[in-house]
């Protein structure tokens, strides 16, 4: 398999099904639809996360989409044991991630840069060496009042929330697609355009 023919995708999160619904695991949620779309299942992988493998198309890229086992703050050993396993070059690696300061229902991609704060992805660049992967950085928006970012970011999405996620989700889905088919700019062009007036 060339490695040029393959994508590392790794969605962030918490492990544990106490988790799953949180703000903080909406990049987990991404894969999972990633994963629905070519009816792949997430597999144990030595590299401590869990794995499914597959093409969109026949004949098309093959995806590798990670889960790591570890939690938030410690992605970046498993995201490293990842692209080692496949021999895939952090340029080709997508990390699918919340943020806080993008409001809610909002994408951002970006190649590069610093972590911004964000501790998962603060390890992925210590743990790999390098910054330069592309995010596809999903807005979970800000806490309400006075309630801190870290309790916010480790609740389950609001029963209104709840409305528009599977949206979001696939347009998070769609601009990891879009970004492996036709590169980042093609795919900011799409997503960071104003919404019809």
């Amino acid at each position: 398999m060339a490695a040029d023919d393959q994508w590392l995708v790794v969605g962030l999160g918490n492990p544990g099904p106490e988790y799953a619904g949180n703000r903080h695991n909406v990049g987990q949620m991404v894969l999972d639809d990633l994963a629905a779309r070519f009816r792949g299942t997430f597999k144990a992988h030595r590299a401590n996360a869990r794995v499914a493998e597959g093409r969109l198309v026949p004949g098309g890229t093959r995806f590798v989409l990670g889960k790591p086992n570890s939690y938030m703050n410690n992605s970046g050993g498993p995201v490293a044991g990842l692209l080692s396993y496949y021999s895939i070059e952090p340029s080709r690696l997508i990390v699918v991630h919340d943020e806080l300061d993008i409001p809610f229902d909002t994408l951002r991609l970006k190649h590069g840069g610093g972590h911004g704060g964000h501790n998962g992805i603060r390890d992925i660049i210590a743990a790999s060496g390098t910054p330069d992967f592309t995010r596809v950085r999903v807005g979970i928006g800000r806490p309400p009042g006075r309630q801190s970012a870290a309790d916010f970011v480790l609740r389950d999405f609001s029963s209104v929330e709840r409305q528009t996620l599977p949206n979001l989700l696939a347009d998070a889905a769609d601009a990891v697609e879009l970004i492996a088919a036709d590169g980042l700019t093609a795919a900011q062009q799409r997503f960071h355009a104003p919404p019809p007036a």
